[in-house]
């Protein structure tokens, strides 16, 4: 049911068509219902296996968990009270409900309700199962561990029990980070790169989207990046698998792929971490009470906002599944999370939906209706209070902004029927006869790629990325257009190619590492270092790419941002881990840290003696130490303030370059009190 609702509605059907008045099948179809916010249809259920069976103690644990669900506290104490007047140790009824509320994402609420059960039979092993489950979702681990250890104890055959025990025993040997109201767990392994990228990423996301929304979260939120994707989805949902997921939140807690979970370019982290930031404004600004496709369609949106690049990668699928008239009804919306075959469909119309809410509305209505969700009103009287129309209203709306904002891409996709195996020449006419159509322009500009007409290729995959600017992967005339430029050394026109690559898909790795290539001798410092901000928010743990931006932005005096890079690009373990040792000691030097300088400078030293930039940063402590008082010990005959172990071997070295330092120094700005930065570093 769990993984594909279609498919076990079909087989209900066929159930149904043999015994209709199958209990069991008419409890599982209102579940169903419950988990699309389709409340009545799962009463209406609920009434039919009743009907059947009016002792059902399944159907009335159902009943009280609507009640629940709707907020009715009295119906629910009726609903309890019925039941434990048939079963008075019916736990079970407490379990269920809770598990309904824990599907609501109202994880808090849930926890309460198991206990209660417990309390009842504190022999029922799926409740300590379930209440470990609501436990870590809330963040409270240590108390998840007692509830998993007791259900384990009472049923170790239980998977998700087994699975949620041992990803805890994993999580011991994670680093905790925590800064203000985020709190980050990261693996041993990976800790020293991403403290430098994601919390950063993950205070801006929660700054901006607070202001925003005018709505501080309750914290601390913790978040957690693993390295394998298994235990993302362990950590998750309890078991292995759940393939097409990226990230999840809670409320207050959020899991994620780490970049390592999988290959470079596969995915970007950043516009995964951002996407569950904005979940935590959503969930909590509405009590956990948003529906599926407004808070998908929310966090996809504000990836677009915050960056530009990102949230589009299902743009093109989209205006094919409006062309196929595929498109979701937006009073169908919320079921299409449910199946497997419209899931990504409906992120992105979500997305879409959003945007005319707040282009049509504005955004103070927007947080209305997250208030009004908040307040337990459900779509329709939400979508009333917060904007004064109807959804049928919104539909009609919402159909018109997609035949005014996607009429011209509709018409470039439209491709007239090419046989299988055509000539150059027959798709030259094609093309000629349909200049509208991207699918013919690419056709013909990749069968002229592998001639030796590269103009008339260029010629018509330039065609094709101005119908189609967006086009990415196998379809992406900008990477072609890259290629032949390079191949006639024409390095301009493939930059421009190749950023146009990296903006139509912010996880093209392979893109973004030529376009750096290309860049650094290019002259043109901000682009390059917009290409290596790009090329690290992909794959932090590119130690080449880190290293660059460092430079970049140490040239023009950003000791922050360098700093960050540097401390990431020795983390990674690279291959000169001298001259890593060095870019960090000398952005050091430059922010007035002079005992870190001095530990890097050493590292450097010690794994090559006569490395001159190393000898250099060691000449620019000097210059620091001889501006304080301080022990002098351990000086070389210049001055220079190096381990004795480190004398012989290093002071001749340092003390020439440190002459060239200070010869570097004059006429250039520098002050007393500034340490100097050897003339090597920034390039």
């Amino acid at each position: 049911m769990e993984g594909n609702p279609p498919a076990a509605k079909e087989a209900l059907d066929r159930l149904f068509t043999i015994n209709p008045n199958h209990v069991g099948a008419h409890l599982l179809i209102a579940e169903m219902a419950l988990d699309d916010r389709r409340r009545d249809d799962a009463g209406a259920s609920l009434k039919k296996a009743l009907e059947i069976n009016p002792n059902s103690l399944e159907a009335r644990s159902l009943q009280a968990a609507i009640a629940a669900i709707e907020d009715r506290s009295a119906d629910f104490d009726a609903q309890v009270a019925d039941v434990l007047r048939i079963n008075p140790l019916y736990g079970e009824i407490y379990r269920v409900a809770g598990d309904h509320l824990a599907r609501n994402y109202r994880f808090e609420e849930a926890v309460v309700l198991v206990r209660k059960g417990i309390m009842l039979d504190d022999a029922n092993a799926r409740a300590y199962s379930d209440l470990g489950m609501h436990l870590l979702r809330t963040g409270d681990e240590p108390a998840a561990r007692q509830a998993l250890e007791r259900a384990f104890k009472d049923d170790p055959y239980n998977v998700a029990t087994y699975n949620s025990l041992s990803l805890l025993d994993t999580l011991t040997k994670f680093e905790t980070v925590q800064e203000g109201d985020i709190i980050f767990r990261f693996h041993a392994d990976e800790v020293a790169v991403m403290r430098e990228q994601a919390m950063p990423l993950a205070q801006e996301a929660l700054a901006t989207l607070s202001k925003l929304y005018e709505f501080k979260p309750t914290g601390p939120i913790l978040v957690e990046m693993f390295p394998k994707h298994d235990d993302f989805a362990v950590r998750t949902i309890g078991l292995p698998g759940f393939i097409g997921a990226l990230g999840a939140c809670f409320g207050k807690v959020v899991t994620l792929d780490s970049p390592k979970a999988r290959r470079p370019g596969e995915f970007n982290w950043g516009e995964t971490l951002w996407h569950e930031m904005a979940h935590v404004i959503t969930l909590q600004m509405s009590n956990n009470r948003v529906p599926r496709w407004l808070t998908e369609g929310m966090s996809v949106w504000e990836e677009r906002r915050a960056r530009p690049e990102w949230g589009r990668e299902s743009d093109i699928n989209f205006v094919q599944a409006l062309e196929a008239d595929k498109v979701l009804k937006l009073e169908a919306l919320n079921d299409g999370f449910s199946d497997p075959k419209t899931i990504s469909l409906a992120y992105y119309e979500a997305s879409l939906v959003v945007d005319h809410l707040v282009a049509t509305y504005g955004e103070p209505a927007l947080r209305k209706l997250l208030r009004a969700y908040g307040r337990g009103l459900e779509t329709d009287a939400a979508i009333k209070d917060a904007f004064g129309v109807s959804m049928a209203e919104i539909q009609t709306g919402f159909d018109a902004k997609l035949t005014r904002d996607y009429s011209a891409l509709r018409a470039a996709l439209k491709t007239p029927e090419i046989k299988e195996k055509p000539s150059v020449e027959e798709l030259k006419a094609l093309a000629a006869s349909h200049p509208g159509s991207f699918g013919v322009q690419m056709s013909l500009g990749v069968a002229l790629q592998g001639t030796s007409d590269k103009a008339g290729a260029l010629q018509a995959l330039e065609r094709a990325a101005a119908l189609v600017p967006h086009a990415a992967g196998a379809n992406s005339p900008h990477v072609r257009i890259a290629a032949i430029a390079v191949e006639q050394g024409n390095s301009d026109r493939a930059i421009r190619a190749l950023e146009a690559a990296v903006r139509a898909d912010p996880s093209d790795i392979e893109s973004a590492r030529k376009l750096t290539g290309l860049l650094d001798t290019s002259g043109d410092a901000p682009r390059a270092e917009d290409a290596y901000r790009r090329l690290v928010a992909i794959d932090p743990f590119d130690s080449a790419g880190q290293s660059g931006l460092g430079r970049l932005a140490l040239r023009r005096k950003d000791t922050a941002t360098a700093l960050r890079a540097f401390r990431s690009a020795l983390a990674t373990n690279p291959a000169d881990r001298a001259a890593a040792h060095t870019d960090l000691a000398e952005v050091q030097l430059l922010r007035g840290q002079a005992a870190e300088a001095r530990k890097q400078t050493l590292a450097a030293l010690e794994i090559a003696p006569s490395f001159e930039r190393a000898s250099g940063a060691v000449g620019g402590l000097a210059a620091h130490g001889r501006s304080a008082v301080g022990d002098r010990s351990g000086l070389c005959p210049a001055g220079i303030d190096i381990d004795q172990s480190h004398a012989a071997r290093s002071c001749a070295t340092a003390a020439s370059i440190s002459a060239v330092l200070r010869r570097a120094c004059l006429g250039s700005g520098c002050r007393a009190s500034q340490p100097a930065m050897p003339a090597s570093a920034g390039t």
